[in-house]
Order: structure tokens, then C-alpha cells, then sequence
């Protein structure tokens, strides 16, 4: 098939798809809507519809299915013509020409190598300083798997600082200690948002514990106090792809305020999911007979209240708001006790923030699945919570020295640099998740370290981590019907001024090509077509 040919049904294609088109947005570093103002002392959030329920983390990996009903057209991001070029003067006249077709503001960094061949087959800014947003998870990978190894798990314990007699009693405290697992929530542990916590604590009921006669502790010290990193914009803080960094996290930091239609009558109900004993709430909901609506409203007020507002008919379906935790080592032993209370062990004291003293013995643990697990949901779902727990975590090594910081990853990430020829000076790297707004790179950096990472032992995981063209998460709906579909996989970055894309794809003749597009300005919209165009591109590329 010509050129010409390819180029006919490219536009064909395009004018099918394109009443139905939306460019798949990439979910983490979102921040497209301003944040309540955080200096004021309440802040408030409104919902009127049913909102999604805390099961719909586990979105990625279920469908629903009904039989009967009419399905729904997939929505399927336009590309614009790509080429076939047959020679390295035609694809880089062919990328030329698509970079400055219709982006006119901003500016592009692209890079594109031969990995089986050694050769650079296109350049332009490959030096200049940009913002990467989301595809500095890639620099994040590579640490985590050059630190810790694919097969690290991350163990949140359950200790003991005194004796536990024969009638179950632990005459002191109980500490649970974080070791910065991002996986504490259903979307690995099955059932609902308490499973996690109903686990741990089945497994400490399991150890013969029926009461404790002092606190619970929350130990958060692997990592620093930090919990907000450098550089993240006022308006992202109230958003979800924002949440807080701590050491011992649950949910992704999140909880949800539930409100329930009162019963035979009765007042409406509100609970947190996950349950936990640490965040107070004010209910002051109304019950409308006999309507289907309702309008809620949740206000944060300065002393960690949650006052619920608002009114729900008594035959309309649950209402769910979202919140981000301030206090996530609080919420997290928080919710630890309300599990531990539902098998019936008793704490006598209270729930607070503490260390893990010299001499205590671990009860039970709670372990992570492999570092290559979790890895693979922050690149294809691009978690920036994941991100900044396995950023610091790798700072500490498998040996989980030191505490766990952004500063202390960033040295270690300049060795991982040096082993990949890439000068320390020309990456900065204030969050592991790349929603900072002082993250820097250079295309040229990201491209080397492609070529590191596709080299290293660990590469076959670190491929493995990234959505595929047309296929999964976040390129789900990307490239479709081109020949980049089921081959190109990489890294996407979105944030208001930023679109990125960083990976491999195999071009027509067997040939690996590693690639860095980064764009930084207001045109997105453009700016993400255009690296559609010139992935299919790439993939269609053969030297003859």
C-alpha cells in the first residue's frame, strides 16, 4: 500500500470518528479546575447527583454488563494523518511538518532514537528545559526498580510495646507502622473500602489480642513530616489527584462522606468510608418524604469537624462526596480501630500520632503486592499519590534506611542518572509524580533514560508498566487504527499547560525507537494530536 493510499483512509477514518471524539484526559494530574481557597477556615463541597460509590477505584479493572442494553460507541481520540516514510530525510521532513502545523503557541521538545541501531533520527529543542508533568514517573520507575527490585513488598505492621497475658490483654499500646504502602485499599484487597483494615485486624484478633489497656499509635516516621510536596499549585490541594504523603496511608488518602435515606421514617444517616474513628461529623442532613432527590453539602470546618448540610428524599439513592484526609496516619490507626472494634477487641485509650518504641514486637503484618504491581497501576492509571510514596520509599532502599524523603530520593535519583549518562544538572525533581511545577527536564534526558531503562535487568518490568496504544488505560482510547495500536506503549503527562509522552514503539521493519515528546503551552488539545500523528507515524516507518 502507497503512501497516498495510507493517507486516504487515515482521513476516512478520522472523518468517521470525529462527531464522537474526545481526547482521553489523563485522570492523576488533572488540575483543570480551581481549588477552594485553602487559607479560609471551612471549606465546602456540594453534590446533587449520586455520586460514584468508593468501589468505582476498582473502574479499571471491572466492567459492568446489562443485558438487554443498547452499547455504547467507544469514544475514540481523532488522529491526524500520519505518514509512511521510507528513508530518515523523509520522517524527519514528515515530524517537522507536524509540529508546526498547527500548534502556534508553546513550545516542543522531541527526540526520537534507533535503539537497535545506536542513531538519532530526529531532534528538536532536545536540550531545552521543559515541565514534564506526569512522564516524570518514568525517572520514579526507574529509581524504584533500580533501588528496591521488582519483587519488593511494602509491610505495614501491627506492634506491641508491652506483654500480652493469657486473657488477650497487651498491658501497654499498640503501634501500627507505616512503610509507605500505596496498595492499602480495595483496588487490591477484595471486598469494600474496609476490607483492607477487616484484614489487619482479623490477623491481629488472629494473634489472641481481645483488649489493650493504652493508645493506638500511629507511626508514620519512615518518611519525613512533608506532606505537601515543594511546588504543588494552591488550586490542585482540594483535588484528588492531590492527596497528602505520609508514610501510613489508606484509601489513596481519600475518604467518602456517605449519606443514606432515613428508614421507616427515620433521619438520614452518614458515615465515613472507610469507617474510621478519628474524623468527627456533624449530621445535620434533612429527610424529604416520598422524593428522589438530594442536595448535600459537606463543610471542613478548622477543628478536622466534617459538617454535613443539606436534605435527601427518603426514596432517593445514596449521596457520596469525596474529601481528601489532612491527617492520613490519624485516619489510617483511625480506621484501624473501628476494624478492630467490629471483631471485638477493645482499645482502652486513645488513637494518636506517635513512634514505634526500642523493643517493641510486631503482632502481625499486612503485606503489598510486588513493586511491579504497583507500578504498573501508577504508569497506566497515572496515581500520583503511588508515585510519591514509591518515590521515597525508594530513598530508603531495600533495607528501608534512613527516613523517606523527596530531597534524599532525588540524590538517589542522581546516581540512577550518572549510570544512565545523563547530567545531573539538567533534571530537577522536587515529587516523584511530576505535578510539581519545578520539575524539569531536558527530551534529551527522558530519551537516555529510555535507552537505560531498556537495557537495565528490570527492563522487561519497566515495559511492562506502560499503557499500550489503543489498548489499556490511558491510551485506551489513543491511536486507535493505526499501526501504533498494540505496539506503541508510553508514559502520558497532563496538567494545564503540559502535554508529554514518553516510550517505545517498534516501527514497520522490527526497528525499536525510543521517543520524548514534550509540550509546554496552552495548546493541549493540538498538542496530543500531533504526538498521535507522529506515533502512528513512527510505527509506520521503515528504512528502505
Amino acid at each position: 500500500m502507497n503512501r497516498a493510499t495510507i493517507q486516504g483512509l487515515a482521513l476516512a477514518i478520522i472523518s468517521l470518528q470525529a462527531t464522537q471524539a474526545l481526547v482521553a484526559q489523563e485522570v492523576a494530574p488533572q488540575p483543570t479546575s480551581e481549588a477552594a481557597n485553602t487559607a479560609a477556615p471551612a471549606t465546602v463541597t456540594r453534590v446533587t447527583s449520586s455520586a460514584v460509590a468508593p468501589q468505582a477505584q476498582q473502574r479499571q479493572r471491572k466492567r459492568r454488563t446489562t443485558r438487554g442494553r443498547r452499547t455504547q460507541p467507544m469514544r475514540v481520540a481523532p488522529v491526524y494523518p500520519y505518514t509512511s516514510p521510507t528513508s530518515l530525510p523523509a520522517l524527519s521532513s514528515d515530524i517537522s511538518g507536524m509540529l508546526h502545523g498547527r500548534i502556534r503557541s508553546g513550545e516542543w521538545g522531541v527526540v526520537i532514537v534507533s535503539l537497535s541501531r545506536g542513531d538519532t533520527l530526529y531532534s528538536h529543542n532536545a536540550d531545552l528545559s521543559l515541565s514534564p508533568a506526569s512522564t516524570m514517573k518514568l525517572f520514579t520507575t526507574a529509581l524504584a526498580l533500580e533501588r528496591l527490585g521488582a519483587d519488593h513488598q511494602f509491610s505495614t505492621d501491627v506492634l506491641r510495646d508491652g506483654p500480652l497475658d493469657s486473657a488477650g490483654t497487651v498491658n501497654g499500646n499498640l503501634i501500627m507502622r507505616g512503610d509507605g504502602d500505596p496498595s492499602l485499599s480495595n483496588r487490591f484487597i477484595g471486598g469494600d473500602v474496609n476490607a483492607p483494615m477487616q484484614l489487619l485486624a482479623r490477623f491481629v484478633a488472629g494473634q489472641g489480642v481481645k483488649r489493650v489497656t493504652g493508645d493506638l499509635i500511629a507511626d508514620a516516621t519512615a518518611f519525613d513530616n512533608r506532606l505537601i510536596p515543594e511546588g504543588w499549585l494552591s488550586r490542585y490541594i482540594t483535588a484528588a489527584y492531590a492527596a497528602r504523603v505520609s508514610a501510613l496511608s489508606l484509601n489513596e488518602n481519600l475518604v467518602w462522606i456517605a449519606v443514606h435515606p432515613g428508614v421507616d421514617g427515620g433521619s438520614p444517616t452518614v458515615t465515613l468510608e472507610p469507617a474510621t474513628t478519628t474524623i468527627p461529623i456533624v449530621n445535620a442532613v434533612r429527610s424529604v418524604n416520598g422524593s428522589r432527590t438530594g442536595n448535600i453539602a459537606v463543610r471542613k470546618l478548622a477543628n478536622g469537624v466534617l459538617e454535613v448540610r443539606g436534605h435527601i428524599g427518603t426514596k432517593a439513592p445514596p449521596r457520596r462526596v469525596s474529601l481528601i484526609v489532612d491527617n492520613p496516619p490519624l485516619f489510617t490507626a483511625g480506621a484501624l480501630r473501628a476494624a478492630l472494634m467490629s471483631q471485638g477487641i477493645i482499645i482502652d485509650g486513645e488513637v494518636r500520632v506517635g513512634s514505634t518504641p526500642v523493643g517493641a514486637v510486631r503482632v502481625t503484618s499486612i503485606v503489598s503486592p510486588p513493586l511491579e504491581r504497583l507500578l504498573s497501576v501508577m504508569n497506566r492509571e497515572s496515581i500520583n499519590i503511588y508515585a510519591e510514596l514509591i518515590y521515597r520509599s525508594a530513598a530508603r532502599g531495600r533495607n528501608r534506611e534512613g527516613v523517606g524523603s523527596a530531597e534524599r530520593a532525588f540524590v538517589q535519583l542522581r546516581e540512577v542518572l550518572d549510570s544512565a549518562r545523563i547530567p545531573g544538572s539538567i533534571v530537577t525533581a522536587t515529587d516523584g509524580s511530576g505535578l510539581s511545577s519545578l520539575n524539569r527536564i531536558t527530551p534529551r534526558a527522558l530519551v537516555h533514560l529510555l535507552a537505560y531503562s531498556n537495557l537495565a535487568p528490570w527492563a522487561s518490568t519497566f515495559h511492562g508498566t506502560l499503557p499500550v496504544a489503543g489498548e489499556s488505560e490511558l491510551l485506551r482510547n489513543r491511536m486507535r487504527l493505526t499501526p501504533a495500536q498494540g505496539n506503541l506503549h508510553a508514559k502520558t503527562g497532563t496538567t494545564n499547560s503540559v502535554a508529554s509522552l514518553g516510550g517505545y514503539v517498534t516501527a514497520r521493519d522490527g526497528e525499536v525507537l525510543a521517543f520524548a515528546f514534550v509540550y509546554n503551552g496552552a495548546d493541549r488539545w493540538n498538542a496530543k494530536m500531533t504526538m498521535d500523528q507522529m506515533g502512528a507515524t513512527l510505527a509506520a516507518f521503515v528504512r528502505e
